[in-house]
């Protein structure tokens, strides 16, 4: 795997970009129900200046871009900004993380401007529940969203499920037999203590749950180089992945990302307060240099680990011109 070599060995060649903090659900682990305070339009970074820094990310090694938000298909124009990027030499792959609320206006013109793939959040399959979790209908419109991905030719497409104990952990036996029965490719993710602590369902107990349907068989990855560990059931043409940030002590050895903030902000790590501002710079005219010296200098600021699990674990901030307040998940695009 090529890439920018971090202090730890690691080889950084992934880019996560936030385009929007705005989102039109508001689940229940990402956001507050009355949403956040949103930055104002000038604070977003335009499309040119994405570009700018793509292009200086890419100088130094990155490779995949995947883009979120919040929900980044409420932005306008979201394909032009594929387009432009899938143009930028060194990039291989623009993927793209959403809700599926809005994919299917969207999937066709997406993999047209060059979208390689998309990662569709979704935490159950029951229609009353979809509503508690994100506060909002629309299990309807995210169901269809995957079949439209499907038909537009992204592939795969991952089903990416946050496993909240007394939530919806009764459904993974359900969101397993998507794969055997829907060719799905499935992703449980444990729960991140984001602005706390939390119960968190470790893989070990999914995995012993899901053996009730049958052997789980070691699989090379559905194409994609992320953080999950992949399985697939006896007779399945899906997958089964699963996400251990907290119940696997070697999760980070593996990570090889940084993340673009909306706003402009480059983040090591999801779990770590450090950033780096990119659209000071950029909006004062740095050139691509100076904007590779300081994706280069957030690449070896890298932690080797994040601190969920210790006692004195602090949990991600942002410091603005109001002070220090928590920055929640949608505004950075975890």
């Amino acid at each position: 795997m090529t890439g920018a070599p971090d202090s730890c060995g690691r080889s950084i060649n992934y880019l996560r970009v936030s385009v929007t903090d705005r989102c039109n659900l508001r689940c229940i682990y990402c956001m507050p129900p009355s949403g956040v305070a949103l930055m104002p339009h000038s604070q977003i970074l335009s499309y040119e200046e994405i570009l700018s820094i793509v292009q200086a990310t890419a100088d130094a090694g990155i490779s995949k871009i995947r883009l979120t938000g919040g929900e980044p298909l409420v932005r306008a124009r979201l394909p032009e900004l594929v387009a432009m990027l899938c143009r930028v030499p060194g990039i291989e792959e623009v993927s793209l993380t959403t809700n599926g609320t809005l994919l299917r206006k969207h999937a066709r013109e997406l993999k047209n401007a060059g979208l390689t793939r998309v990662n569709i959040s979704l935490d159950t399959l029951k229609a009353a529940r979809f509503r508690d979790i994100t506060l909002h209908g629309g299990l309807s419109a995210v169901l269809d969203g995957i079949e439209a991905a499907r038909e537009a030719g992204l592939h795969p497409v991952k089903i990416n499920m946050v496993v909240m104990r007394g939530v919806n952990d009764d459904e993974v036996l359900d969101f397993a037999r998507m794969t055997i029965d829907r060719e799905w490719h499935v992703r449980f993710i444990e729960r991140m203590p984001f602005n706390g602590e939390v119960d968190f369902v470790p893989t070990a107990e999914l995995q012993k749950r899901i053996g009730l349907l049958g052997e789980l068989e070691p699989r090379v990855p559905p194409r994609g180089n992320g953080p999950a560990a992949y399985y697939r059931l006896p007779g399945a043409t899906g997958t089964i992945g699963f996400i251990t940030p907290l119940s696997e002590p070697s999760f980070c050895s593996r990570c090889n990302r940084l993340r673009l903030s909306a706003d402009g902000r480059l983040r090591p790590c999801l779990m770590s307060e450090d950033e780096i501002d990119l659209r000071t710079p950029l909006r004062n005219n740095a050139q691509l240099p100076e904007l590779k010296r300081l994706v280069l200098e957030a690449v070896a600021s890298k932690p080797e680990h994040h601190h969920l699990k210790e006692d004195n674990a602090t949990y991600p901030k942002i410091t603005g011109a109001g002070g220090v307040t928590n920055r929640k998940m949608s505004q950075i695009g975890g």
